[in-house]
């Protein structure tokens, strides 16, 4: 949201620094002075913490990559070695493996956020976009760490997502098998791939942030969405960024720690499956392959489909539709609060993701397979058919005036003037 500069320097540093290179200023107006909608409640503290777990899996990665052995031989124990004979190993190992869980947590937790209140409609297009591209780096940054475990459930779990490329020989003949094989490395999930894996899972987050950057911008274009879905209309509709939703995001970063440190400290492993603890081995398959929990909806979406193919593009298109989120809504109304009946399919789709967590996890057979299929089926109705029909027939309730209205029950000064 564009707004007038009052950042004022007050000493010769700061006018000659600003005059050169205003990175003052730039901090000033967009994270001290920047207007922010005063009705914004908890669930956009979740974008702070965000930020926070990014740091902190970049910071605990860069010291695990000097220990970690990126080799067959060599990884499985060297992650051992981390944890038992590095100072403070134990800690920084599982402060990476739970940071990831509570990443991909908050992760959606922000984006069923969004897609409750609307934040992906005009003029949030292309800030709902870069969202999206940064879940899609963040589900393939934690496969390629997924990997480095070298357990057994995280090599076989290389061994089978990797293998989905070979579908695409139905298409082209020998098209996937030479795709898989340029991944690999090899004839084999091996030592290349693990090197490669390796290179980019420390390459990504880095990428990650570079987005996040592109993210925020984006945001502070237009300005934050709200619980109303309104527009700021009126200087009363908002409040600056700091003081009150500094202590306000810190104060859930906060909160957020505690979750995180019962996880860190206490159960640990929970989040994780045993297997891990086994060296890889490519003659032993496991009775069970499953992904870490936050691939599970994924993951099941890809095994209810018996043909590979149209497995494999369900999985992607299970994304890819995610994109096209803002163009598929056809309603007026921005937050679901005010649409009576899209906030029945919405809850209805909430469940049905929490559903697919669960097949993912499961045998895909009898009734859980037939209710797998039911809620991807539901899964893509939900954006392709409820969004845009709802969005035309439906009657939303009124909404409030201004956003001051929605919070002290009374319109602003100026929208009375204005009225009047």
């Amino acid at each position: 949201m564009a707004h007038e500069s009052t950042y004022k320097p007050s000493t010769g540093f700061e006018r000659w620094l600003d005059a050169r290179l205003p990175i003052p200023r730039l901090m000033y107006d967009q994270f001290g002075v920047f207007p922010m909608p005063r009705n914004v409640n908890y669930l956009w503290t979740f974008g702070a913490i965000l930020m926070f777990l990014l740091a902190t899996q970049i910071a605990t990665g860069i010291v695990l990559a000097m220990h970690y052995q990126p080799t067959v031989d060599g990884a499985f124990n060297s992650i051992e070695k981390i944890m038992r004979d590095v100072n403070w190993g134990w800690l920084l190992r599982y402060a990476h493996a739970v940071g990831a869980s509570m990443f991909f947590f908050a992760a959606f937790v922000h984006m069923f956020r969004g897609l409750y209140y609307g934040s992906y409609k005009a003029p949030r297009e292309i800030l709902w976009m870069l969202g999206v591209l940064i879940l899609v780096l963040m589900i393939a940054t934690a496969f390629m760490g997924y990997s480095l475990v070298w357990g057994q459930m995280s090599f076989w779990a290389v061994t089978v997502i990797t293998n989905l490329f070979t579908s695409l020989d139905t298409l082209i003949p020998g098209l996937g098998t030479m795709l898989v094989e340029w991944i690999w490395g090899g004839f084999a999930v091996g030592e290349p791939t693990l090197n490669r894996l390796f290179a980019l899972h420390y390459l990504f987050p880095f990428l990650i942030a570079g987005v996040v950057i592109l993210h925020v911008w984006a945001l502070h274009i237009p300005g934050s969405n709200n619980p109303t879905g309104v527009d700021i209309k009126t200087k009363s509709d908002t409040l600056p960024f700091h003081p009150y939703f500094t202590i306000k995001d810190g104060f859930a970063v906060l909160l957020f720690c505690i979750l995180f440190g019962a996880f860190l400290f206490y159960a640990p492993n929970y989040l994780g499956h045993s297997d891990n603890y086994i060296p890889a081995d490519p003659l032993v398959t496991p009775a069970h392959i499953v992904p870490e929990w936050y691939f599970l909806p994924f993951y099941a979406i890809l095994r209810v489909i018996p043909d590979k193919l149209m497995g494999v593009l369900a999985l992607f298109g299970a994304i890819v539709v995610l994109f096209l989120v803002p163009w598929l809504d056809t309603s007026r109304i921005r937050s679901v609060s005010y649409r009576p009946i899209f906030k029945w399919f919405f809850w209805l789709f909430v469940i049905c993701c929490i559903a697919l967590g669960y097949f993912g996890s499961q045998a895909p057979e009898g009734w859980k397979l037939l209710w797998g299929r039911i809620c991807t089926i539901y899964y893509f109705a939900f954006f392709l058919i409820i969004m845009p029909v709802v969005g035309l027939i439906e009657k939303p309730r009124r909404l409030p005036g201004s956003i001051t209205e929605s919070v002290l029950g009374k319109p602003s000064a100026s929208a009375v003037g204005g009225a009047a």
